[in-house]
């Protein structure tokens, strides 16, 4: 299982919205220079952001983006699920069935239930963290422990 590079980019980009002090927020080229990553592709992931309803745009010269709410209510696992989505959901099995067409595993899957519960458990983590968060431990030289 991995993170995508468009989930690890994206929060890496929010995290820069939320840290820029302008109020008119921050541009697309000044995120592509301080990460490092393409026009083009900064242009995509805060399409994706502000879709999912976690970024605001504003237009024009003075324009930039801006979270669309505070940091404390950005779910970490809310901001993946719309990045990218869970590591496994029920259609998993679906979509791969084999050449047969249909799972032979179908009925009492063992796989299956391991794959529900990593799903559980990862869930039960990203759900503790919101944005802000990340931003403390980012800027906290004593790192927050992680749940046991």
């Amino acid at each position: 299982m991995k993170i995508t590079a468009q989930e690890e980019y994206g929060i890496r980009i929010l995290l820069r919205i939320a840290s820029h002090n302008s109020p008119e927020g921050i541009t697309i080229p000044q995120l592509s220079k301080v990460e490092g990553l393409s026009l083009h592709y900064v242009a995509k992931l805060c399409r994706i952001l502000r879709i999912g309803g976690f970024i605001n745009s504003t237009r024009g010269k003075e324009g930039g983006y801006s979270l669309a709410k505070p940091a404390s209510k950005i779910q970490l696992n809310k901001v993946i699920m719309n990045l990218g989505g869970k590591l496994y959901s029920p259609e998993f099995c679906r979509n791969h069935p084999g050449n047969l067409g249909k799972c032979t595993h179908e009925c009492g899957c063992s796989v299956r239930s391991v794959w529900q519960l990593v799903q559980e458990a990862v869930d039960q983590v990203l759900d503790q963290y919101s944005l802000e968060d990340l931003i403390i431990m980012e800027n906290s030289p004593v790192k927050m422990n992680l749940p046991a």
